[in-house]
């Protein structure tokens, strides 16, 4: 129960600063900018790492914990209470913004600019890209020496620096989901809920032939 909490509080904070950061842009006319805006994704997730890190392994996202069960890092019978703790932390996180900033129309929802296709690409291999960073550096329930915030963090602040203008890069279901449910935005949700898992998943086995890791690492 205290990952399943950790999780839950892990993914308000994530959703909150991250989400609330687009929408306190959306509000001030740009005071904070697209690369504070990717910033604070990066750092967030970053001071996450370092703050549950060593509870949960703060996967913060439902395709991190897919992908750790199939590369055998993490125990299947976990995957339901971390899925929902992330669940739960995001919606509330997206109820809070709601309330705060009632005129907002999207509350931080990823939406793509061009096609669904290039956005649904574009969300595979940035969530492909980002597993494969955080198979080397972290374990499925802890994460691995001091470098893991760093490194986890600086990939997503750059992804999000660069892709964040076309396809929203939310590389995490839950952090798509809770403000486009809130928001009423469901029109394009299911490529945000498809591509991350999707390339998550697609990241095991190259990361399995790299390292040759065979042998099962669940913890």
């Amino acid at each position: 129960m205290r990952k399943y909490t950790a999780e839950f509080i892990g993914a308000y904070i994530l959703v909150f600063c991250g989400t609330g950061a687009m929408v306190i842009d959306q509000q001030t006319g740009g005071a904070i900018g697209h690369a504070g805006v990717a910033i604070t994704w990066g750092l967030v997730v970053m001071s996450l790492i370092y703050s549950i890190g060593n509870i949960s392994g703060c996967h913060i996202n439902p395709a991190v914990s897919i992908a750790f069960t199939v590369a055998g890092r993490f125990k299947a019978r976990l995957l339901p209470g971390y899925i929902a703790g992330q669940l739960a932390g995001a919606l509330l996180a997206s109820l809070t913004l709601k309330f705060l900033f009632p005129a907002s129309p999207l509350l931080g929802a990823t939406l793509p600019v061009g096609s669904e296709m290039q956005s649904f690409i574009l969300e595979l291999l940035l969530t492909f890209f980002l597993m494969l960073v955080i198979m080397n550096v972290a374990l499925g329930s802890k994460e691995q020496g001091q470098t893991a915030g760093i490194a986890i963090g600086a990939v997503v602040g750059l992804e999000a620096m660069f892709a964040g203008p076309i396809c929203g890069a939310s590389m995490n279901p839950v952090r798509s989901f809770a403000p486009a449910l809130v928001s009423g935005h469901l029109e394009h949700l299911w490529l945000y809920l498809v591509a991350p898992v999707a390339g998550a998943v697609l990241a095991i086995p190259l990361w399995r032939y790299l390292v040759g890791a065979d042998q099962n690492f669940s913890r």
